[in-house]
């Protein structure tokens, strides 16, 4: 087929690769427009673009996709369907109607669980079992098309947004390319979402890794995870931030007199925090300014003890 690839990030270049691979002709990559980065404001293109490059694909970056120059820009390129894998930008009525099969999507979520931006964060951070990638028919709403396929992924125990996320760029590069020939042969039934069953996800921010430690350990461990690696789970002590990277939830009620936030006990390799209920022991931290490294390394450098507060 003759595709539009859509996308930006590390997430979406898996789907672009599989799609050259398996024969497809892309006609064209959208991505977003470079933008500058760091202290040094140097000006990185996305990894989508990058991939482009290396494989002589044209590269078309709108500021806004939605303007009658981009839309004339996108009519330049013949297309029998658009592939959209974490854009960026929501699409007009006019382009999800330009390509004969329409615009597809690759979400990482189970839908019509986890719409929005950020579901691989917030299965985790909910302590889902499973989640996985839905090829969907693109329409007005955000997340709310028709779904083609569905491919599940389960969600270990130990599971970071960074492992998960890599897992379920395979899923959907595996998928897409599963999905499209159905497509193209009439093949699939496209099936509506149950509107009862959903669930939506906002952006993150950092805002968001603060640790409230009146919460059970087993809520602010899955936040670790599902905020690893960005934008992080953190904590304060004496004015200074403290990343937590690594950690374990221990089973129990609340420490007796101790407040949450309060260090209850320290050995050589883990540093060990109440919460509203139970422990959360940590492994691994970073404190503002230094490099991230386990419990043990760090307390060789930092006298912490027991009766600490964080917060």
């Amino acid at each position: 087929m003759r595709i539009v690839y859509m996308g930006t990030p590390d997430f979406s270049v898996g789907a672009l690769e599989a799609l050259i691979r398996a024969g497809h002709e892309i006609t064209a990559v959208v991505t977003q427009p470079d933008k500058a980065k760091g202290r040094s404001g140097q000006v990185q293109c996305s990894p989508v673009k990058e991939c482009a490059v290396r494989h002589g694909i044209p590269v078309f970056q709108p500021v806004k996709i939605k303007t009658p120059e981009a839309i004339a820009e996108l009519n330049r390129y013949e297309a029998d369907v658009y592939v959209v894998a974490a854009f960026g930008q929501i699409l007009s009525r006019q382009i999800l109607e330009m390509p004969r099969f329409g615009c597809i999507n690759i979400h990482a979520s189970l839908l019509p669980k986890y719409r929005g931006a950020a579901p691989i964060n917030q299965c985790i951070i909910d302590g889902e079992r499973e989640t996985g990638i839905t090829i969907m028919q693109m329409d007005a709403g955000v997340d709310t098309g028709d779904i083609l396929t569905q491919k599940k992924v389960i969600i270990e125990d130990k599971e970071t947004a960074e492992t998960l996320f890599d897992k379920l760029a395979q899923a959907g590069a595996e998928l897409i390319v599963e999905t499209l020939p159905l497509i193209e042969n009439g093949a699939i039934t496209p099936v509506k979402q149950d509107e009862s069953l959903a669930s939506h996800v906002k952006m993150m921010d950092k805002s968001m890794g603060r640790i409230d430690w009146t919460q059970d350990a087993a809520c602010i461990e899955r936040l670790v995870r599902g905020l690893n690696p960005w934008p992080s789970a953190y904590t304060f002590y004496q004015g200074k931030s403290v990343k937590i990277w690594s950690s374990d939830a221990l089973d129990g009620g609340r420490v007796k007199d101790a407040q949450p936030g309060t260090v209850v006990a320290v050995a050589k390799d883990f540093i060990d925090v109440a919460c509203g209920k139970g422990i959360l022991r940590i492994h691994e931290l970073q404190l503002e300014g230094k490099k991230r490294m386990d419990a043990k390394s760090f307390l060789l450098g930092n006298q912490w003890k027991a009766g600490m507060l964080f917060g």
